[in-house]
């Protein structure tokens, strides 16, 4: 079987998922350079190709076209926005992808946002290595209000996280765990609640149509003058030109994001300019350890479906 690791440097941080994939007779092809490939670079690789594992690059029903032998897509991650679910099955493809296994890194990475803007710590740290001494006062984390909307796994290990800083934790979910949320001295609430009463609003729902611009220019006017907000779930979640208007003219104090409405992004975008932005570049889910896990359980959904097993996490 031939396999294609689309996400790039896969030798690097998933070696032992690589060797296990050869150690049971997959030819493994590699993306070679340093970022997701585009339609252009895939065509020129998926003509024979048996299965796939898939970062942020696109799957839909024109690539599947061109890969009349692929039988699996394994997403190296959860979200499967990047995927044609219908196209690949009509195409007979299997899709499957990690739940679980990024949660600890991405509720870390969302909370080195949270204390990131709340304490201006880039900015600070370039200032200071210019020779610049500038003094500034800032908000402590402890004792606030946070607002996380989605109440998922990293959602979930994010609130533990939070509790060492005795915040007053609320959420708000289409379908709650309320189990967890009660372990976890979490309120469940509704949407607006959320948005009114938080010091600091923590994005944590999928890529659908139902959440496309779900923080919008309407309702960031219920939120609290001065208001944090962090998001590293998807960026087409929030609404780039009213994080603009919120930032520069005082509703939002803060905004840290890991993703982009349109990735990936210039030097230009417009919200650059804001000293109290922060932002990494989707590298959230970017440890040594998930590569590790993640490598090694796409590797296995690989592995069963070419063996006529049904796969974990199957989601066509």
């Amino acid at each position: 079987m031939k396999v294609l690791a689309a996400l790039p440097n896969y030798s690097l941080y998933c070696r032992e998922a690589k060797e296990y994939l050869k150690a049971h007779d997959c030819e493994v092809i590699e993306n070679e350079t340093n970022g997701p490939l585009e339609f252009e670079q895939l065509k020129e690789l998926v003509s024979d190709i048996d299965g796939v594992i898939v970062g942020v690059d696109v799957w839909d029903a024109k690539l599947m076209s061109l890969a009349p032998k692929l039988k699996a897509i394994a997403r190296f991650g959860v979200g499967v926005d990047n995927i044609d679910l219908e196209a690949a099955k009509r195409s007979g493809v299997t899709v499957t992808n990690c739940p679980g296994l990024n949660t600890e890194s991405v509720a870390e990475h969302a909370l080195m946002l949270i204390l990131s803007i709340l304490r201006y710590f880039p900015s600070l740290n370039q200032q200071t290595r210019e020779g610049k001494w500038k003094r500034v006062m800032v908000k402590e984390l402890y004792g606030k209000q946070v607002g996380l909307v989605g109440f998922g796994s990293v959602a979930r290990c994010l609130a533990e996280k939070l509790s060492a800083f005795h915040c007053k934790i609320k959420a708000y979910d289409k379908y709650p765990n309320m189990e967890e949320a009660e372990r976890l001295g979490v309120e469940v609430c509704d949407l607006d609640v959320i948005l009114k009463e938080s010091d600091v609003i923590s994005l944590h729902v999928p890529a659908l149509a139902e959440t496309y611009h779900m923080l919008n220019e309407e309702n960031l006017t219920l939120c609290k003058d001065g208001v944090y907000i962090v998001n590293t779930a998807r960026g087409t979640i929030v609404e780039e030109a009213a994080v603009y208007n919120g930032l520069k003219f005082g509703k939002i104090a803060g905004y840290g994001s890991d993703v982009f409405e349109f990735e990936p992004v210039s030097k230009e975008h417009r919200l650059f300019e804001f000293e109290n932005y922060v932002c990494t570049p989707h590298t959230a889910a970017e440890s040594y350890e998930n590569y590790h896990a993640t490598g090694m359980k796409t590797a296995c959904a690989l592995l069963d479906v070419f063996a006529g097993k049904e796969p974990e996490y199957k989601l066509a």
